[in-house]
C-alpha cells in the first residue's frame, strides 16, 4: 500500500487528484495548507497558554510584595509597679486640720415663774444664719459647709465616682492573652495611606480603662509620633473596637483598671 496516497494532506495525492482540474478550486488550497494552519494553530494555543502563566505569576509577585509592607505591631510590656519608697525622703506634711464652723450654743429653756431674763435671745433673722451647736464658738472659715443635723429627713445624696485602679491583684486580660491581642491588632490595622507614603512610622502609647464589665473606655493617646496624626487616629480606631477583656480584680470583685498599650508602626 502505498502511504502517500493514504495520507490526504500529501502533496502528491494531492497533485494527482486535482491533476487536470482547477487548482484553484477551495479543496485543493485546503489541503495544500492544512498543514502549515495546523502549526499556527498549535503555535498560538501554546503562546496563549504561556502568557496566562505568565500574568498570574505577576499577580502573585505583586500580592507578596504587598503582604511584605504590610505594617508590624510590635508589642512591648510595661512595667507598672510603683517604684520604691526612699528611706531617706522625709514624710509628706499633714493634712491642714479642718477649718471651724461657727456655731451658737444651744440652750434648752427653763420655766421659771419668778425668773428675771438677763440674756435676750438673738433676732430670728441672725438665728436663720447660724449653725447650732452644743457649745458656741467663732469660726476660721468654710462657710460653705453644712453640717447635718440628727433628723434630716430624705434627701439627694450625691454617689461617689468609682476608684480607677492602676495596678490590681488581677490585672485585665484580652481574651485569649496577648499573643491573640498581637494577631488581633495585626489583621484590623490599616496603615494610613498618607504617613505610608511618607514613609512615617514609630511607636503609639495608648491609655484606656477596663472597666468592671470589661468594656473599654477613656481611650487616649499618651504619647504619638511626631507628623502622624493619622498613626494615632488609627491606634484609638482599633483599641475602641476591640472585643471585652477580662476585667481587674481587687479583694476579689471586679474594678475599673487603667491599661497602657504600645503600638509599633513599622513599615518594612
Amino acid at each position: 500500500m502505498n502511504i502517500t496516497w493514504n495520507n490526504v494532506v500529501s502533496p502528491q495525492r494531492n497533485e494527482l487528484v486535482f491533476e487536470g482540474r482547477n487548482q484553484f478550486y477551495g479543496a485543493y488550497e485546503i489541503r495544500r495548507n492544512y498543514n502549515r494552519v495546523v502549526m499556527f494553530v498549535l503555535a498560538g494555543l501554546l503562546v496563549a497558554v504561556g502568557l496566562i502563566f505568565l500574568i498570574r505569576f505577576i499577580l502573585n509577585l505583586n500580592i507578596s510584595l504587598a503582604d511584605t509592607k504590610k505594617p508590624q505591631i510590635v508589642m512591648t510590656d510595661i512595667d507598672l509597679t510603683p517604684p520604691p519608697i526612699d528611706k531617706n525622703d522625709p514624710p509628706p506634711p499633714p493634712p491642714p486640720p479642718p477649718p471651724v464652723v461657727e456655731t451658737v450654743r444651744f440652750v434648752p429653756p427653763v420655766i421659771q415663774d419668778d425668773a428675771v431674763e438677763t440674756d435676750p435671745p438673738p433676732p430670728q433673722d441672725e438665728l436663720v444664719e447660724t449653725n447650732v451647736s452644743t457649745v458656741t464658738q467663732e469660726g476660721t472659715g468654710g462657710d460653705d459647709i453644712v453640717i447635718p443635723t440628727e433628723n434630716t429627713g430624705p434627701g439627694v445624696v450625691e454617689e461617689a465616682k468609682p476608684e480607677i485602679f492602676t495596678v490590681v491583684e488581677e490585672m485585665p486580660e484580652y481574651p485569649g492573652g496577648m499573643a491573640d491581642l498581637m494577631k488581633y491588632l495585626q489583621n484590623n490595622i490599616s496603615y494610613p495611606q498618607v504617613e505610608k507614603e511618607a514613609g512615617i512610622q514609630g511607636k503609639v502609647f495608648v491609655k484606656f480603662v477596663v472597666q468592671p464589665d470589661g468594656v473599654i473606655s477613656n481611650v487616649e493617646v499618651l504619647r504619638g509620633v511626631s507628623g502622624g496624626e493619622g498613626l494615632s487616629k488609627e491606634a484609638i480606631r482599633v483599641v475602641k473596637s476591640m472585643p471585652k477583656w477580662k476585667p481587674g480584680k481587687q479583694n476579689g470583685r471586679t474594678v475599673p483598671v487603667y491599661f497602657n498599650l504600645p503600638i509599633n508602626f513599622k513599615l518594612n
